[in-house]
């Protein structure tokens, strides 16, 4: 009986290090007044209004990031009714505005990629690689999901089609009052973004 016990705890607190690892995956949005490709201010509180917003981690140049772009502007396109809106991030070190800006002519991006100079804007939301997706409640800044868009590319790999859509898929879930079980969703494929050393 003591055995069982015994091994009843060490059970538990083996896995309160993964337990708290998933509460922390999903961060909160910290406020923010950032540039985006066209020179334009933007802050947190100007979205009030909207239910949601979905943010894709872009980086100028990196091959997953630019494949995946078609794939998040046709998503825009479909939720372009619902009260959502879709915004990019870039936290490149490398990155400046007239090179993000030079990107979002090539690809018809229309709609704000904010230049997040300082990288404190990444940091918060625990950004790790490019082509990431975040869904995030802007009125209490928690971010809800976050994920690839989809399971169609990896690492030197490419479906023809994806089999697992995983951002509309969860923001359907969290549009109609649901949560999504972060388990089920994989690491994001993309570029690692470097960040200053703090």
């Amino acid at each position: 009986m003591r055995k069982s016990i015994t091994f009843l705890i060490f059970s538990v607190f083996a896995l309160m290090p993964f337990v708290a690892q998933a509460e922390d995956y999903l961060k909160q949005i910290k406020d923010f007044e950032l540039q985006d490709q066209n020179g334009v201010m933007h802050t947190l509180d100007e979205y009030q209004d909207k239910d949601y917003i979905v943010m894709y981690v872009h980086g100028s140049g990196c091959p997953i990031a630019r494949l995946s772009v078609p794939t998040y502007l046709e998503i825009e396109e479909e939720y372009a009714e619902k009260n959502v809106e879709f915004l990019m991030i870039n936290a490149f070190i490398q990155d400046d505005i007239p090179r993000i800006a030079k990107e979002a002519e090539e690809f018809n991006i229309t709609f704000p990629i904010l230049k997040d100079a300082d990288q404190s804007v990444a940091r918060s939301m625990g950004v790790e690689r490019t082509a990431e997706v975040f869904i995030i409640d802007p009125k209490t800044r928690e971010i809800h999901f976050r994920g690839p868009i989809n399971d169609q590319l990896g690492y030197e790999t490419q479906r023809n089609n994806a089999s697992n859509h995983y951002l509309t898929d969860a923001l359907d879930t969290i549009m109609a009052g649901g949560s999504v079980n972060m388990s089920d969703i994989p690491d994001a494929k993309g570029c690692l973004v470097g960040f200053f050393l703090s």
